[in-house]
This record gives C-alpha cells, structure tokens and sequence, in this order.
C-alpha cells in the first residue's frame, strides 16, 4: 500500500521534527521536503504503470463497514501533484523565511500535519475517511493561521477560521450520513456511479454544500479567508491558494459525476459560485495591503471554480484550480519577499521595488499576468477554455457575469503589480535589506511553470481529460473565435478601470459598511457576542454557587429527554398488583414518612438520620423479595453514608440556612415532584415489560460449565468477573477514604480536647 505509506510519511515527519526541534536545527529542512519529494515520485510512478493498483483500503470500523478508502487515480494524481509540488517549494521557501530554527522547525510540523490531511482529502474514496483528513486540516490550519499566538489578530482570525469551517465540517457530516443511508454505502465512487434521490438526498447536499462552500470561503462565509492573512506569508501562500482553501472545491469535483444533473446542485452551486467572484473581485480591488488584494483575489477565483462546477463542467473547473494554484502561490511568497527586504505590504509606501529585486519583479509581473489572463500563460488558457465553454451552451448569463468579474481580475492585478514594483511619485523609498536567493527561488519556478504549461498545455489538457472524464479546449493560440475578442475586451475594460480607478482613488470605493449592508463578517461578529452574552447569563443562573441548583440542573437535564419521550411514546398496558404481601404497605409507609420528614426538618443530623431510616426500610422491601445480598449491600450502603455525612456535618452548621442564590420553595417542590414522578414511571414502566429470555436462558444453560449451580454467583465471578473487580475496587476505595475521614476527625479530637 505505497499511498497509504507516503500519507502516513506526513505524520511520522511531523512527529519527529515537533519531538526533535531542538535537537534536528536545520536537518528540519531536509527531513520536512522528504515526504513531498516521496508522494511527487511516488504519483509519478503510478501514473506511467500500467499494473498500479486503482484503490488502497484500510478497515476502519469493520462492524460499521467503516474504512479509510483511497482512490489512485488520475484526479488523485492531479491533486496530490498540486499539493505535494507546491508544498515543496514552500517548505524550501521557510528555510530563509524563518530566521529563527525554532519557529522554523514548528511551522514544519504544523505544515506537515495540514499536508497529510490535505492529501488524505484529494486521495479519499470514502466519506468519513474524508471527513477525517478534513477535520485534521481545520485543526492544523488553526495552529498555522494562529502561528504569531502572541498578536491578538493571530488567534482572533485563527478562532474565526476555526468556528467557520468546524461549523461547516458538522453540518457536511450530517449530510454524509443521510447520503450513506440512503444510498447504503459510504463509498464515494459507488455514490456517484447510482446517486440516490429524494428529498433525504436533496437535505443532504444541501448540508454538503455548507462544508464545502464554508471551506472554500464563499459567499457568505468568505469573511474568514481575509482575517487568516495575519498567518506568516509561507502559510498563506499554501493553505490560501493551492490547499486549505481548495478542499470545498475538491469535494465537489468528486460529487459533481453523480449529482450536478441535479436542480439544487445548478442553482445552489452556481448561484454561490457566482455572486462570491463578484464579491471578492469588488472588494479585492479596494485593498492597499498586498496579500489583503490577493486574499480578496482567491475568494473571487474560487467563485470562479465553484460556478463552473455548478454548471457540470468539471474539467475547466479543474484546469483553473491548477493554475490558480502555480500563479496564487507565486504571488504570495513575492509577497513575503517584498515585505522581508522593505518591511511593508502597504501599496501606499512601496516604490522602486522593481530597480531592487527585478528577478522577484518579472516573476511577479508573470504570475499577475496569468492571473488576470494574459495570453501566453496558463491563467488565460484555462480562462479561454472556460469562456469558450460557456459560449457554445449559450449560457449568457453566466458568461456574462464571470466576465464582469474577470474586469475586476485584471484591475487589481494592475494594482497589485504596480502597487509592489512600481515607482510612485511622492513617496520617498524604503530602506531596502537583501533578500536570500532561497526565497526567490520557489516563486521564479512558479512563475515559470506558469509560463510553460501556457506555451504548451497539452500534457495539462490530457491530465484533466482522462481525470474529468470530460475534454477540456486548452490551447496557447485559440485562434480569432468569439473567446478570444470577449478576453480582449475584458482585458482592455481591466486596464481602464484601473486607470480611472487610479485617478479616482480606490479608497473612496463605497463599502458594505457605508452603504450599511450586513456582511458575513458583521454576522458572524454579532452572533459570537450573542453567544458570549447568553454563556454569561446561563452560566450566572446554574453555576452560582449553589448546591440545590447544581442538583436540580443535573437532574432535570438528564431527564428531561426520556420523559418528553415517554410523554409522545406513552403505552397505557401498565398493570401491576398493588402489592405482593401486607408489610410492604408498612414499609413503604416508612419511606414516604421518613422522606418528608427530612424535607421538614431544620437540623442537618435530623435529616441525614431520616434519611438513613428510609434507606433501611428499602431493605426491608428487599427482604421481603428474598433478595437479602440486595439487602446486604443497601444496609452497608446506608450506613456508610450516614457516617460519612455524620463525619462531614461536624464543620457544617447545625441547622439548615437560606441562601439568596438557592431555589425557592416552589421550584424544589417543581423538581422534587418531577424527578420522583420520572423515577416512579420509570419502575413501572422498567416492571411492566416482558424482558427477552435469551440472555437468561443463556445464563441458564452455560451455568453447569462454568463450574457452578447457583447462577446469581455464576454471573458475579464468572460472567461479570471483571465488573465484580471493579466493584470490590470501589468499595475498597470508599473503604481506604473512611478510614482517612475517621483518622483524621480521631486526630483532631485529640488534639482539641490537648
């Protein structure tokens, strides 16, 4: 199972370097690139072999049916490459980037954590295998994103990222399990070849697409994608542009064969896919701070995939993930290159940076380029495939919507170039520190590939088309088609607008806020001081201080659910004799008097005493039903408690107090009546059912082989062998306890009466 081995090379890399921090220095480094360097060869070799295996199992819970599926495939390859690659490249990235081997050596591991998950996630052939690997990259993206955990900003965005996508996560396992029930299999491939339907199915997408569209920050839930830009730039540039943030997009790639003929997945998908591009492109544009913009960016090219998926063509969707991947990541670590050597991400304040680093500078005018969809590079092959797409299905609306976007795409990638590398008048320079060349290594290859793949696409085009199932148009020259002009004229409207928006000031661009619409960030803010006001007020109420409210919060808690049961599931078959024998009546006569005399009484050693006699005449019961070991146990019982409360009352007052902050009458008597009504229903409900004689029997007739004719001792120290030990261990426990208690209060009376 060599997938399986280079997914668990993530972890066990993880666990050496966060054991052995301090002791590897940089041998981190070398370890950490080892299981990307593994999976890159390792895809490799799988795609060219003609005999490699097409899954990989393992057994997860077996009596559920439960297992961690892996699907080797051309999809899987595609995504493991992306993820694997561009890991790579980060990794050796953070050796310059982190100056300090410490912090070096715990971003490795982090990083390695969230790389495992991630690759679980593209490789996953099983739901809740997936829903593993995704919890685990939630988990390490909170780490990374709140990786400076000294800065309030840090943990608050990570806090935010975490409550989003966790939110999202348990929503999209509800919808696993209705899609498992219904279509009686967790195997993704399996649901995807015969799709259940119905309105179970329609729920379920319906919670799927929360897990995803969370992840992959669409609209609404786009707001925590910008905050986690407080993360170090090698963070950003891998969970924001080739990873964390693709793993919505993922899930839906592997849905999208069995469901996307679907009316929710058309609407719901596309919908989303469409206002979150325009959304992120608007606001993108405004932003002064570098890795904001390219934030921004990503929310508005995730629409950009999202929408494509939602109209069923997966293999444009999938040609964009891939170079969005290579040129997003460029741009980020030019980013982190940029603020290393001048101290600043603020457009406002950067000039001449080209004249400084002009190597980072062309691969940065490359990357922005195929972002914005500049022919030869692989940003506009892929966005010319999707254009072309779009105009031979006549989708007019679509089209024109993601072109409205794509205007905005080439604005701020202007801004974002000329922001970072132009010159500005009026703005006196920076002092400039240099840069490693280990830094500007990994965003140079990016950028090249970038370049590359768009010359020549065609290995890229062969990939996606054997991986969607579905031909994908990927060619450097399209040729004079209607694709063409449409990326001409949105190339040319970019350029304006971000020429009028210059003179103009992008700063004085109307917001969300001045125009006093609610936004998703204002919601999610809303609803967490909602939450921490309500914690404050419930918290106030049943955790005062008060030992008869903690008592009647517990019992009315645990209750409270069985007996809302009972009272819609009521069978009214409960017949039962009064009583079996006169003294019963005495003795239960005993137990109602003793117990509300110790609601009466106003010493403390009264009411225990009383207590105490109803505990006895509860013996007496058992007695009466030939059960003297019962009996046995409840006068121990009884007369340990009445001791230790004995022993306890010596430091208490005498006599009961009132305490502002306990219940008042009326809502004991409430809790009183109701749990001893719940505990009465449930002795006549427990009485009244005929109990299935299977196990009995069983007992029964294994009686004679376990060496004995006495079945009740039979079970005790045969068949409950090991629950009769852990009862002796108790009572010796409470024993050893007793003893210390009466020692103690021995020692003490001692030495007062000394």
């Amino acid at each position: 199972m060599p997938f399986t081995i280079s997914l668990a090379a993530y972890f066990v890399a993880a666990a050496i370097i966060a054991v052995g921090a301090g002791r590897l220095r940089r041998a981190a480094v070398p370890l950490a690139v080892l299981p990307f360097i593994g999976q890159l060869v390792l895809v490799a070799a799988l795609s060219i072999s003609t005999s490699a295996p097409a899954s990989e199992s393992i057994d997860w819970i077996p009596a559920l049916g439960v297992a961690i599926g892996l699907r080797l495939d051309a999809l899987t390859f595609i995504l493991t490459a992306v993820v694997a690659g561009i890991g790579l490249l980060i990794v050796v990235y953070s050796y310059r980037y982190f100056s300090d081997s410490a912090r070096r050596a715990r971003f490795l591991w982090m990083m390695l954590v969230f790389s495992g998950g991630m690759a679980g996630i593209v490789a996953s052939d099983e739901l809740f295998g997936l829903f593993v690997f995704w919890e685990i990259t939630t988990v390490a993206s909170y780490l990374l994103i709140g990786f400076d955990d000294e800065e309030a900003e840090a943990r608050a965005a990570a806090l935010q990222a975490l409550l989003v996508t966790t939110a999202g996560g348990l929503a999209m396992l509800a919808g696993f399990v209705l899609l498992a029930m219904e279509g009686g299999t967790t195997s993704i491939s399996a649901l995807v070849a015969s799709p259940p339907s119905g309105t179970i199915m329609t729920v379920a997408l319906g919670l799927v697409f929360v897990g995803a569209f969370t992840k992959s920050a669409q609209f609404p839930f786009q707001f925590w994608l910008p905050g986690a830009m407080a993360a170090p730039t090698p963070v950003s540039a891998y969970l924001h542009s080739a990873t964390m943030v693709k793993a919505g997009v993922v899930l839906l790639l592997f849905l999208a064969p069995g469901f996307a003929s679907t009316g929710l997945w058309l609407w719901a998908v596309t919908s989303t896919g469409l206002v979150t591009m325009v959304v992120g492109a608007v606001i993108a544009i405004r932003q002064t701070d570098l890795k904001l913009l390219l934030a921004y960016g990503t929310v508005s090219q995730l629409g950009f995939m999202v929408a494509l998926i939602g109209l069923g063509y997966t293999a444009a969707a999938l040609a964009v993930l891939v170079a969005h991947a290579l040129f997003k990541a460029a741009l980020f670590l030019i980013v982190g290159v940029v603020d290393k050597g001048s101290g600043t991400r603020d457009v406002r304040e950067l000039t001449g940076v080209a004249a400084r680093y002009p190597a980072t500078a062309i691969a940065g005018a490359i990357a922005a380029a195929s972002m914005a969809g500049i022919p030869p590079l692989l940003g506009f092959v892929t966005k010319e495939a999707a254009f072309d797409i779009l105009i031979s299905d006549r989708r007019w609306v679509v089209l024109a919507t993601i072109a409205t976007a794509s205007v905005f795409t080439v604005a701020y990638a202007l801004r974002w170039w000329f922001g970072a590398f132009g010159t500005k008048s009026g703005i006196a320079p920076l002092p400039f520190r240099p840069v490693a060349t280990l830094m500007v290594v990994p965003p140079v290859v990016l950028a090249a590939l970038t370049l590359l793949f768009g010359v020549f696409p065609a290995p890229i085009a062969e990939g996606i088309a054997e991986a969607a199932g579905q031909t994908v148009k990927l060619v450097a020259w399209p040729g004079f088609k209607p694709a063409l002009a449409l990326s001409a004229v949105v190339t040319i409207a970019g350029v304006s607008l971000y020429l009028a928006l210059g003179s103009f000031g992008f700063r004085r661009l109307p917001t969300a806020r001045s125009l006093h619409v609610p936004t998703g960030s204002t919601v999610y803010q809303g609803a967490l001081r909602l939450l921490t006001t309500t914690a404050d007020v419930v918290t106030g109420v049943v955790q005062n201080g008060s030992l008869p409210v903690y008592l009647a919060v517990i019992l009315t808690s645990v209750l409270f659910l069985p007996a809302a049961t009972w009272a819609f599931d009521w069978d009214a078959t409960i017949a039962l004799p009064a009583w079996n024998a006169p003294v019963e009546v005495v003795l239960a006569g005993i137990v109602v008097a003793a117990a509300f005399a110790a609601t009466r009484v106003q010493r403390r050693m009264a009411a225990v005493l009383l207590l105490g006699v109803a505990g006895y005449a509860v013996a007496g019961v058992y007695v009466v039903y030939s059960a003297p070991d019962l009996a046995l146990t409840q006068l121990l019982i009884e007369t340990l408690t009445v001791a230790l409360f004995a022993l306890v009352l010596v430091k208490l007052p005498r006599r009961f107090g009132r305490s502002p902050r306990s219940l008042s009458l009326s809502s004991r008597v409430l809790v009183s009546v109701f749990v001893g009504g719940f505990v009465t229903m449930a002795a006549l409900i427990t009485s009244s059912v005929t109990p299935d004689r299977s196990l009995i029997d069983a007992y029964v007739s294994n009686a004679p082989d376990a060496g004995g004719t006495n079945v009740v001792n039979i079970i005790l120290t045969n068949f409950r062998a090991l629950d009769t030990l852990g009862e002796i261990t108790v009572l010796a426990a409470a024993a050893v306890g007793i003893t210390g208690l009466v020692t103690a209060a021995r020692r003490r009376t001692k030495e007062e009466v000394a």
